[in-house]
């Protein structure tokens, strides 16, 4: 399908997407000005607006309640969890879990009668005597019997307080009823635009469910065209795999449901608005909106539309897009609703710069030049979506009388700023009503309460008293103006979010489409670098290493360290070629050999740092007349055994360790990858680390054995099973005349993922499939055993199955794989003949290609927690049930197994993060988030028991077990007397 937006505009998007926050909002700036005279009368407009939404709070007791109950308060927080969570638990000793987490530690009788609304007092009074019946206190019999009295009655009265709170933002639950409440706005002169609620799919059947709901709601609201109403749609659900990585696949399938619903709706008289998503989506949704409006059969339809996010940098060559289409197009303009996810994202991945706006000033500001480009734009109709009484005031002022464009609110918010608006003056003003079950709202309605509850939104302003109607009604181009357009202070670039201690490895952006076709053409040309002979003397190679040892150990740490840093540098000189040898090589799919090089480049400057920090002399307290000092040194010769799924980060990471801290290093990678070894020694080399100093000993296990039995190794840093592990603990301790020396060990675990009934279902899929078969289920941390409260299970297991329907097995080369091949043939048959074994129990497998050594993704269902007696290194997950009630028992039964790598928990309730926090023996614990990818610097990494001995790589404490402590003390009164004491003022005799 050709490309619908012109090269031109896509290349003044990409220059845009990225770039320096000051840059964009220059000419931003210069067209959001307003003259003086024209700034006087928007003032004085807003004024009057803003007494408008001031009297109307005053009215309502929902901007009372939110006033009452800020979002950045404990009992605000509390009541949003709640919010997100209750309506979903299907069991009462959870939900009675949930309401005792929330209500129990949050000061409600603080709040009580300090509102105006009768109806907010009301409530608040409720928690109080709520919190009284569920939260912790008094146990005496009365509190006790109050309890099993009172749960009941707290968990019916918190259920209907929910169900209200979601009404207010949701015009109703099925179309029909939407409609049907939206009779009364419309005798007021509104209209709307339905939404139906749901995030992204997950899986094709949510897609097909959405694709239906959005026709029937376009019949529905085609019945009656004269009304003026209008439906949204989010392509993220129509389409489970809405990726830059699979535009081919998606951007298709995407114009063709959008174009038939296009068609449905110019049928029944009615417009469609495609709603802006993530920033990486952007392209993509240009490609399929332009495509659809394009269509000749829709060329005299007037009802085609699209929404822009203003705090993207984007925004006006999107909007001058639009207007170029050549016909009329409807376009929403409004601020974004995934900021905090898009910077989030942006530090996660390492990139350059953020792709929208850090200051909520800023995007006021690109809100006001955009709207100004609309209204000047002869093809486009604008409607502008605000809650901001300035805003408003500014494109009343800037339209005047001649201009065709409508307003738009959310249902639930912003009445007062429309109603004498629309009554008196006569202006359109649509409000945006999402349509949807309780349990569709949740994630739609914290994402509303959260951008109306931050610190900085019009409408949080509006409910601090504290604030005067001078700073909120204060001019956002002065704003911006006064501080040079900067980035906000406490939101860094990427590269410095580590601060001064050292810079953040760079990533790639894989949803820039040029990106990643650069990308995946470069880890595609062939290897040139010939594998490295196995060691043939590995004696003679800890010959040269413990010759070099005086030389670099006397090195200062500062050059040491220096050698780490440029090291570092040249990693990210040679990213492409290094990501191509872990995808050939090893097989690593793209975004793994992206997190490879960062990885290691990031054990560069962390450990390069650490060293700097640590490893000086420190001076010791005591007695006067002495001194005491405690230095670190290097041991000596150490080895350090790599493994092959991190050939590049683990076998880097251990090695510049025991570098940087003095030692000399004899590193031995996994025979299966030995070119990525070769090319890091290499860089090592060039970056300065003298070649004696860290000599390279390729090989089999025979090289291994060799190099942990010479009785000169003084230390062994190895990564890989707990039963080599073993064996090399056994060799060391094997020669009475031999020193002791230290074992580091990092092996494997049978790391399980709890999920209670408080979870987000959407969520926990999400991050089980990328825990347990990313990196094809070969990652230490990966997820093995999936433990979920029965009373879930069922349709949990449902929509995993649906998301593992959307796997990709294929060449880890190709950007469109989500599973590639595993290490080796003995690994492959190992695996599929224990799967095979398992067969029987199988709840979900997925087709594999015939040729190559791909093993099918597969869900394995076990009847208890013992059952599972082993680690299997692959994308073969097990699943078990639990009761509610049983979180500290099923804790202990898998602690019972030995092993204590990593374990997830998928709850809302604080309590129970608290008890896993507290009962789990494992070295690395995740909380509502997938289970891999440790980052060095940020969540250190090792197990404990069978999962290893500790110290946590990439954590601060990792270096010291790398050297030996030296101890000083002098008595510096052998001389005669002591100077010091004696010296001192007024001291003496």
């Amino acid at each position: 399908m050709a490309a619908a937006v012109p090269s031109s505009t896509l290349a003044q998007l990409r220059s845009l997407h990225r770039a320096s926050e000051p840059d964009v909002l220059k000419p931003l700036l210069e067209r959001a000005a307003a003259g003086a005279d024209s700034r006087a009368r928007i003032v004085d407009t807003a004024s009057g607006l803003l007494a408008d939404l001031r009297a109307a709070q005053a009215r309502g007791w929902v901007n009372q309640f939110l006033q009452e109950y800020r979002l950045n308060s404990s009992e605000g927080v509390a009541l949003l969890s709640l919010a997100e969570a209750f309506l979903r638990v299907p069991d009462p000793e959870t939900a009675d879990l949930l309401i005792a987490d929330k209500l129990g530690d949050a000061d409600w009788r603080a709040h009580a009668g300090q509102s105006n609304s009768r109806l907010v007092n009301t409530a608040t009074w409720g928690l109080v005597v709520g919190r009284a019946l569920v939260g912790e206190g008094e146990t005496g019999p009365l509190k006790r019997l109050l309890s099993r009295a009172g749960e009941p009655f707290v968990r019916q009265a918190v259920g209907a307080a929910m169900r209200m709170m979601g009404e207010i933002f949701v015009m109703g639950r099925t179309i029909d009823e939407a409609m049907k409440r939206m009779r009364r706005p419309e005798h007021r002169g509104f209209t709307a635009s339905f939404d139906m609620l749901g995030e992204a799919a997950r899986t094709s059947a949510d897609a097909e469910r959405y694709f239906q709901a959005y026709v029937d709601a376009i019949d529905a609201v085609g019945s009656d065209p004269r009304a003026g109403h209008s439906v949204s749609v989010k392509l993220s659900a129509l389409h489970p795999r809405y990726e830059v990585a699979r535009w081919d696949e998606c951007v298709p399938a995407l114009t063709g449901m959008l174009e038939a619903l296009a068609l449905q709706a110019a049928a029944r008289g009615i417009a469609l608005t495609v709603d802006a998503e993530e920033s990486e989506r952007l392209e993509m949704s240009l490609d399929i909106i332009g495509a659809v409006a394009a269509l000749p059969r829709l060329r005299d339809w007037d009802g085609f539309g699209m929404a822009v996010q203003a705090y993207g940098k984007r925004a006006r060559p999107v909007v001058a897009w639009a207007g170029s289409l050549g016909r009329l197009m409807n376009v929403r303009l409004v601020k974004g609703a995934y900021w905090d996810s898009e910077i989030k994202r942006t530090q996660v991945e390492g990139l350059d710069d953020y792709p929208l706006f850090t200051r909520k000033a800023a995007t006021d500001v690109s809100y006001l030049a955009v709207a100004r480009d609309m209204l000047d734009a002869r093809y486009i109709r604008p409607a502008f979506a605000s809650h901001n009484a300035l805003t408003v005031a500014t494109i009343v002022e800037w339209a005047g009388n001649g201009r065709d464009f409508e307003f738009q609110r959310l249902h639930g918010m912003g009445d007062g700023l429309y109603e004498r608006l629309v009554r008196d003056q006569g202006y359109h003003c649509r409000i945006y009503a999402p349509v949807g079950g309780h349990r569709d709202l949740l994630a739609y309605l914290v994402r509303r309460l959260l951008e109306n509850g931050a610190n900085s939104s019009f409408v949080h302003q509006l409910a601090d008293a504290r604030l005067s109607e001078a700073d909120i009604l204060a001019d956002p181009v002065a704003k911006i103006e006064s501080v040079g357009g900067t980035r906000h202070p406490s939101i860094p670039l990427p590269a410095e979010l580590f601060g001064a201690e050292r810079r953040n490895s760079r990533g790639l952006d894989l949803g820039d489409r040029v990106v990643l076709e650069d990308t995946s053409a470069a880890v595609n040309r062939p290897m040139t670098e010939p594998a490295p002979a196995p060691a043939a003397d590995v004696a003679a190679a800890v010959s040269r290493a413990r010759a070099a040892f005086p030389a670099w150990q006397t090195t200062p740490v500062a050059a040491r360290a220096a050698c780490l840093d440029r090291l570092a540098d040249l990693l990210e000189r040679d990213r492409d070629r290094l990501m191509a040898i872990c995808v050939q090589e090893a097989f690593k799919t793209i975004p793994d050999a992206i997190g490879e090089v960062r990885e290691a480049a990031d054990f560069c400057r962390y450990y390069a740092a650490r060293a700097r920090a640590t490893l000086g002399s420190v001076e010791l307290p005591g007695p006067t007349g002495e001194r005491n000092t405690l230095h670190l040194e290097g041991r000596g010769v150490w080895a350090t055994i790599a493994p092959w799924n991190f050939p590049l980060a683990i076998f880097l990471g251990q090695t510049v360790a025991a570098l940087v801290t003095g030692n000399t290093v004899v590193a031995k990678p996994a025979p299966q990858t030995p070119r990525i070894a070769a090319a890091a020694v290499a860089l090592a080399y060039e970056a300065g680390v003298p070649r004696d100093a860290l000599v390279l000993v390729p090989g089999g296990p025979e090289v291994g054995a060799a190099l942990v039995g010479d009785a000169r190794v003084q230390g062994v840093a190895f990564t890989g099973s707990t039963a080599t592990a073993r064996s090399i603990a056994r060799a060391l301790l094997a020669n009475d005349d031999r020193p002791i020396v230290p074992l580091i060990a990092e092996t494997g675990g049978i790391n399980a993922m709890i999920v209670d009934s408080t979870a987000l279902p959407e969520q926990v899929v999400a991050d089980v499939v990328t825990s347990a078969f990313r990196s094809a289920g070969q990652r230490c941390s990966a997820l093995r055993l999936l433990l979920v409260q029965e009373d879930i299970a069922e349709g949990l297991i449902e929509m995993l199955a649906g998301a593992m329907d959307l796997l990709t097995l294929g060449d880890a080369g190709d950007p469109r794989t989500d599973v590639g091949p595993v290490i080796d043939r003995a690994a492959y048959d190992r695996l599929m003949a224990y799967r095979e074994q398992a067969r029987a129990r199988w709840v979900k497998t997925v087709a594999a290609p015939a040729d190559g050594l791909f093993v099918p993704p597969t869900l394995i269902r076990l009847d208890s927690v013992e059952a599972l007696d082993r680690e299997w290194f692959g994308p073969l997950l097990h699943v078990a049930t639990w009761k509610a009630g049983a979180l500290e028992e099923t804790i202990a039964r898998v602690n019972a197994k030995g092993y204590g790598l990593t374990m997830g928990l998928h709850s809302r309730i604080a309590r129970a993060a608290e008890v896993t926090e507290a009962a789990a023996a494992v070295g690395n614990l995740y909380i509502n988030r997938s289970m891999i990818g440790a980052v060095v610097g940020s969540q250190p990494f090792g197990g404990e028991g069978l999962s290893g001995t500790g110290p946590k790589a990439g954590g601060p404490l990792y270096l010291y077990r790398f050297c030996a402590e030296r101890a000083v003390s002098v008595d510096t009164t052998s001389a005669g007397g002591n100077a010091t004491l004696l010296s001192l003022e007024e001291g003496g005799i």
